[in-house]
């Protein structure tokens, strides 16, 4: 680890305001567990581009309050558009290279208690060498994964790595909910192809129309960070080339693939599920057609007797009901007999 030195240009109130807005600040070292460093040498990190000579270090802020804010902005080790891209609010995805230095936007899932509710949050980093601060509004549990494996395995070289280690766990988590989601597209494909009288349509249109929406949140999110990382304009420094470029851009290519094929199997089953709606409406509305067929005769004849006027057809007999009676059926049997020969029944 570094040697302690003391910091002269940065305010003489920093270090102790550090402790506000630093979530963590560590040392990092090939082949050697983190340690945390001290307000002074977070102080040293922030002013001085060359420190800490060997390894790097890692600082990462909360920028909810204002006072986070500024001591961001005051980092003079930064350029003016890196610092405001650490403390803005703009939920889209960006990577930007200025020389030597790296900074930009990602996107990462936020800690919420089901899995099923989580929402799609940003984080956002600025990196050389030998130094990543990362910063954000809400708490990243796919930051809080990459701390901990620090503590238990090797430590990257570099800062690059860490940003391709917490893009791997959104891709990770991101594939872990299309699994669900996949899941779910199994219970209605299922459904669907042992299609009964008692299936419920209404509620395999509510499943599907569950996964259509995630995939498309999932879409919106993961096909920006795609064209960032396929930009051919993008040209990163050759430190964080094999990280970002080649590991992160297969990672989350590879995420987008397993999603449009999601996409495109839930509008299958989608259109199936239409056509399977169709057809049960027509069958009902058959049903409905053939008995208004088969009554009419009998509406004819039970009309033309109900008539008033005198004269009546039967009118003064005693079995008049009866004979009509059986004339109606008569008529509706001699219908029913028309629609099988003709084909329509």
């Amino acid at each position: 680890m570094p040697e302690t030195q003391t910091s002269s240009s940065l305010p003489s109130d920093l270090t102790n305001a550090l402790a506000d807005g630093l979530v963590w600040a560590i040392f990092c070292a090939p082949d050697t567990k983190p340690v945390k460093l001290p307000p002074e040498e977070v102080s040293l990190c922030l002013e001085d581009p060359a420190f800490p000579p060997e390894g790097w270090g890692w600082l990462h802020f909360d920028i909810v309050h204002t006072r986070s804010r500024a001591q961001v902005e005051a980092i003079p080790s930064l350029s003016d558009d890196a610092k405001q891209t650490l403390t803005s609010t703009d939920g889209g995805a960006r990577l930007e290279a200025d020389g030597e230095l790296v900074y930009g936007a990602l996107p990462a899932f936020d800690d919420a208690a089901s899995d099923d509710d989580r929402d799609v949050c940003v984080w956002r980093f600025a990196m050389r060498p030998n130094l990543l601060i990362t910063t954000r509004r809400h708490p990243v549990p796919a930051l809080g994964v990459v701390y901990r494996e620090l503590q238990r395995k090797k430590t990257p070289e570099n800062p690059a790595s860490l940003v391709d280690m917490a893009l791997l766990e959104f891709a990770d988590t991101a594939r872990r909910t299309m699994s669900r989601l996949d899941d779910q597209l199994d219970r209605a494909e299922d459904v669907l192809l042992l299609l009964d009288r008692d299936t419920d349509l209404g509620r395999m249109g509510g499943m599907l129309g569950q996964v259509r929406r995630r995939t498309t949140e999932l879409r919106r999110v993961i096909a920006p960070v795609n064209r960032i990382f396929n930009d051919e304009e993008l040209e990163l420094p050759e430190w964080a080339e094999d990280d970002l470029r080649d590991r992160s851009e297969r990672q989350i290519h590879g995420a987008l693939d397993d999603l449009l094929a999601l996409q495109d199997r839930a509008r299958s089953l989608q259109d199936e599920l239409t056509s399977g709606q169709a057809e049960e409406t027509n069958r009902r509305l058959y049903i409905v057609s053939v008995g208004t067929t088969l009554m009419l005769p009998a509406t004819f004849v039970t009309g033309f007797f109900g008539m008033n006027t005198g004269g009546m057809f039967l009118a003064g007999g005693d079995w008049g009901t009866v004979i009509a009676g059986g004339l109606c059926f008569l008529i509706m049997l001699g219908t029913w007999l028309v629609l099988k020969v003709t084909r329509l029944l």
